[in-house]
């Protein structure tokens, strides 16, 4: 089995060589060949020396011309390892310390019962402020209600080689990583996972970044999504038309609101432009 470890990265060096010290102690016993490749978004600062490991078997720095954002790293990440690479595999992960090298020991030995299953790391306990789990377990639920979909899991998976082809050839994952991987596959099996804390520093997931977040999603099912904001907002002006005022008007105008940001999520979704995403490739560097 070859497993392919893929880390976006943007200047955070400390942490990802961290957590590649982890992972090679973690799969010391594990029955499969790892190779990892970190996608270095645009990075301005000069990357620390790289340590020595014993269990991967190799690591490549794939240096990107300009910086363009965590999901089409990923997205750009997928195509090179489909186009370049020898893998069964691929298991995208964060470089930070909240995705934790101990799980992917969980996720390689579930693929022996489901071998040709995305398996997903599914968040049972997350490290964040209570406003902050508020905020994300609405935005599962809004999800769920406006779009069908039950997403408890973010870039931290195991992909087979027939799901990596997929997700590929679909454009919404230049634009949603965990979106599009729902568009292709529906039946995917999980493991329980406990988000980390991050190794050095505070985490970068903000309000506004979790808002941004929720939407891409959304605006992979941006057809669904549509036609339930409709149904509610009639429903809704049913309900209130005997008490139209600036404070009942609220909900129309936020559902209308997000309708207009959605669907303009939806336009970066360009099929044309991650075909074209490794010409982004300035050079990779292979260190082990």
């Amino acid at each position: 089995m070859k497993v392919k470890i893929l880390i976006p990265i943007y200047n955070d060096w400390r942490s990802v060589f961290e957590l590649l010290k982890n992972i090679d102690q973690e799969i010391n016993n594990i029955n499969a060949e790892i190779s990892v490749l970190i996608i270095n978004d645009g990075s301005n600062e000069e990357k620390e020396e790289v340590p020595e490991f014993k269990n991967i078997k190799s690591i490549k720095i794939i240096n990107m011309k300009k910086n363009k954002g965590h999901a089409r790293c990923n997205a750009a990440g997928l195509k090179h390892i489909f186009e370049n690479e020898d893998f069964d595999y691929v298991i995208p992960m964060d470089g930070d310390g909240e995705d934790r090298a101990e799980e992917i020991k969980l996720l390689i030995e579930k693929s022996k019962d489901y071998p040709s299953h995305v398996i997903t790391a599914n968040r049972v306990k997350r490290s964040e402020g209570l406003f902050f789990k508020f905020c994300y377990e609405t935005h599962k639920l809004l999800t769920l209600i406006f779009t069908g979909q039950n997403i408890k899991f973010g870039n931290f998976t195991l992909l087979p080689k027939s799901i990596v082809e997929k997700m590929v050839h679909e454009k919404a994952t230049w634009n949603s990583f965990s979106g599009s991987l729902c568009k292709v596959s529906k039946d995917r099996k999980s493991i329980s996972s406990i988000r980390g804390t991050r190794f050095f520093g505070p985490s970068k997931m903000s309000f506004s970044n979790l808002i941004q977040h929720s939407l891409s999603i959304i605006s992979v099912f941006k057809f669904t999504w549509l036609a339930r904001s409709i149904i509610f907002l009639l429903v809704y002006c049913y309900f209130i038309s005997n008490f139209i005022s600036f404070i009942t008007l609220i909900p129309v105008v936020v559902i209308i609101v997000l309708n207009a940001m959605i669907f303009t999520l939806s336009a970066r979704e360009n099929l044309d432009e991650y075909k074209n995403s490794l010409s982004n490739i300035s050079n990779i560097d292979t260190i082990k």
